[in-house]
């Protein structure tokens, strides 16, 4: 058999819809195992480690190994040891994010950092807020791990990392760097970590605004899935386009 292409599977909206499996998806995943295809499940949720991750999806059905996912705060924290190795920073943000920062020997601190990194929190603290647009304003950079302004929870639609960063913003004067999607360079993280090229890897979502065009813009093949928040007759309106339109991830075979 020919070498099977490699895959970067977006989560929400792909594989899961809120707490629920979407149906099929752990058949495609079994599949992309079989096949011994190399895939990594791509999340902009920087709150979970791939460990927490991985034990989530496991309760509703899919059995996919902590070493197949990567967030971005994972991309994150490997942007900051390349912008400025073993540095200091603020950070705002769960256990899925303060992990691979200290990983990259970076010191979190709230003295003088280098960094304020913004990720999301169960619970957004106005104290800590305020401390990172009090260090931004006396010059430390900023850099937020995804643009989404809001996500999907086991309780519905919350507010995410893009809307307190613009908050963060506005009061501070300073815009943000977002590292994940729609940024290619969480894309290229994520194609170094699994050590595969863009030419034979295939980009599979459900978010014309950042699952795709991270695809289109980093090289690789795209499949957009109508299981998430895309509406096929929505797909015309952008002047970049999937390379293929299935109903769900139940469709592919790698």
């Amino acid at each position: 058999m020919a070498t099977p292409k490699s895959y970067l599977i977006d989560m929400d909206g792909v594989l899961i819809s809120g707490p629920r499996m979407i149906p099929g998806a752990n058949e495609f995943i079994e599949r992309l195992k079989a096949r011994g295809a190399p895939f990594l499940v791509l999340t902009n949720n920087p709150m979970y480690t791939p460990r927490d991750l991985s034990h989530r999806l496991l309760t509703i059905g899919l059995d996919i190994p902590a070493e197949h996912i990567f967030t971005s705060a994972m991309a994150t924290a490997r942007f900051l040891a390349t912008q400025k190795p073993n540095g200091t920073a603020f950070v705002i943000g769960e256990s899925g994010l303060t992990e691979p920062i200290h990983q990259a020997n970076y010191v979190i601190t709230d003295r003088d950092p280098d960094y304020v990194v913004l990720g999301e929190t169960h619970s957004y603290n106005l104290q800590m807020i305020t401390k990172a647009i009090q260090l931004l304003a006396a010059g430390a950079h900023f850099i937020a791990t995804n643009p989404d302004p809001s996500g999907p929870s086991d309780i519905g639609l919350v507010p995410a990392c893009g809307a307190m960063a613009a908050l963060i913003e506005k009061a501070s004067g300073v815009s943000p760097f977002f590292v994940g999607k729609p940024n290619p360079l969480m894309m290229r993280n994520a194609l170094n970590y699994l050590g595969v090229h863009s030419e034979t890897t295939v980009m599979v979502g459900d978010r014309m605004d950042t699952d795709i065009i991270a695809g289109v813009e980093s090289g690789m093949e795209t499949i957009l899935v109508l299981s998430g928040v895309t509406c096929r007759e929505n797909v015309s309106r952008y002047p970049y386009q999937p390379t293929h339109i299935l109903s769900s991830v139940a469709e592919i075979e790698p």
